[in-house]
């Protein structure tokens, strides 16, 4: 009794932290310079161009089969 209560403690130990790791989503930051008039805004104290920044999230491309085309 005693081994199998210890068994599966040690399997959930073992378990929990391999299910976590495949929970948190992949991300990237993408930045876009700020435009004005059709120019890009400069910053004046570091003389580069003003960027606005979002954090995206990956998402997995799959392979599939290719679509048929259409026949006319």
């Amino acid at each position: 009794m005693k081994t199998s209560l210890l068994a599966l403690v040690l399997t959930a130990a073992f378990a929990m932290p391999a299910l976590a790791a495949e929970e948190a989503p992949k991300t990237k930051q993408v930045c876009v310079d700020v435009m004005k008039d059709g120019k890009a805004v400069v910053d004046p104290k570091t003389k580069k161009p003003k960027q606005n920044c979002k954090t995206v999230k990956v998402h997995k491309k799959h392979e599939g089969t290719e679509v048929p085309t259409k026949k006319k």
